[in-house]
Formats: C-alpha cells, structure tokens, sequence
C-alpha cells in the first residue's frame, strides 16, 4: 500500500479562543507535491509553541509555489493560521539533494484520488450499532477521518463540519449524512467518540461517528487510499480528507486540507439534490 500521510495543524478556536493571524517561518523535507489540489506533504520541524515535528499536507496560497518543486528538496516556507486557515504563502528551496527525511517517498501521483464507486464498509457507530455505507444509500454522504486524542486537524475539521451541519436548511440536512471513521479504533470506543461528538458539537441525529476492529479500520482505509501511520510519540499521521458521495453510493469529490470552505461544500451538496 502507498501510503499518504497528510496532517494539518491548527488548535480549535472554540476551545482555545485563537482568532487572530499568526505566521511561521518554517524548514522540512518535502515528500509529495499536489498541483491540482493545490497541495505539498512536508515533513517539517518543530513549531514551536504550535505543533511538533510531522509529516503533513498543507494548503499553498497559490500553485506557481508549487513549479520547480519536488520529493527530497529540503525548502523554507512561511506558514500563516488565519482562523481555521492554515496556507503556505511562500516557499523557498534550500538544498534540493537533501536525503528524504520521511518514510513514504510518496511521488506527486499518489496523492491523486478516483472517482467512481465509494467502497463499501461495515464498521460499529457511535451508538455500538454496526453501520454500513450501503444503509445510507439514498442520502448524500459527507465522509471524513479523525481520532478523538488528535492534537492536529481533527477538532477542525469536525467543528467545520459541525457548523456545516448547522448551517444546512431542515430538507437539505434530511437528505444528508455525516460519518466520521476513527483512525485510532482501540482506544475510540463508542463512549469515547460520543463525547468527543459532544465536545465538538455534532448533532448525531444525522451524524455518524465509526469505530471497529484495527483489520477492518485498515482495510477500509486502504480501499480509500488513505494513509495513516502512527509515530513513536503517539500523533498518528494521516490524510486529510473528506468524499462527497451522492445517494447512487459513487464519489462525486473531495475535499483535501482544510482550504474549502463550508460554503463550497453545501453548494455541491445542494447541487447533488
């Protein structure tokens, strides 16, 4: 299996009460460069005071950074959280014979995703009921990935689509279905990921939190080609990723990073109904 690793990190503004602009200045190893999604894996640093050394996707304030630009250069980059933003604005190559520092050697291609049949899976919800894609055939599937114990996207992501959620009018919302996948399935039981539901404000009338065993959790990733290891320190690296999947069960698009807004997305939803 390739493996994808795409983290990004950013703490939650509810909890933590950040709303104003910071930048970094930054240095690491790139692993795989996205144009068309406007995205660059890099194992990068420490940042101080904001996130441990990684391997992670960003999102890059335009594609021209992106020319010239390849796996095992080792560049600089200003990194700047803006609310739930968190984009390169310009990147500097430093050394491009650098020896890849991360473990996937990961090319541009991998991080491409098919359209077509979203694979099918059967994992336990929040409610320690067995769910199944196939059981919400008919609605419009929004399909991401977390772990309760993330210090990176996670919380961001889930609190984005929380006000996702609550920004859907009673007929659009009716028609959908949120299913968040645990990438960490021993320690997120069901109770776990119901509180972490709590905390992050999902309403799980139409919102599905899944856990399961280790196998199954591994399978299903692969068939979606999302890569999730997990380090020596515990934070588990991992693609951020969310699919759209119409009601006939296939993949209408994804969202990868955290640069589409809540906006983009109930567009497409809408336009799917």
């Amino acid at each position: 299996m390739q493996r994808l690793f795409c983290l990004s990190m950013i703490s939650v503004l509810t909890a933590c009460g950040i709303s104003s602009k910071e930048a970094y200045e930054v240095t690491g190893i790139v692993q795989a460069v996205n144009i068309e999604d406007q995205q660059i894996k890099i194992a990068h640093e420490e940042i101080p005071g904001f996130m441990p050394a990684m391997t992670m996707s960003f999102d890059v304030e335009s594609p021209d950074l992106l020319e010239d630009v390849e796996p095992g250069m080792k560049v600089q980059f200003d990194l700047t959280r803006d609310g739930t933003m968190l984009t390169i604005e310009s990147l500097r190559v430093l050394d491009s014979d650098s020896p890849d520092v991360g473990s996937s050697g990961t090319s541009a291609s991998s991080l491409k995703f098919e359209f077509g049949a979203a694979p099918d899976f059967t994992l336990t919800s929040h409610m320690n009921e067995p769910l199944s894609l196939r059981d919400l055939r008919g609605s419009i599937v929004l399909l991401d990935f977390i772990f309760t114990r993330c210090a990176g996207p996670c919380p961001i992501v889930t609190t984005a689509h929380a006000e996702l959620q609550a920004a859907m009018s009673r007929e659009v919302a009716a028609r959908t279905r949120f299913v968040s996948v645990s990438l960490d399935p021993t320690f997120d039981t069901p109770a776990v990921l119901r509180r972490y539901a709590k905390t992050h404000g999902a309403n799980l009338e139409n919102w599905y939190f899944l856990t399961g065993p280790e196998e199954e959790v591994a399978a299903m990733l692969k068939r979606y080609r999302v890569g999730s290891i997990r380090q020596p320190n515990g934070n588990i690296d991992h693609t951020v990723i969310t699919f759209l999947i119409d009601p006939e069960g296939n993949i209408d698009k994804h969202y990868m990073g955290l640069k589409h807004s809540n906006e983009k997305i109930l567009a497409d939803v809408t336009a799917l109904l």
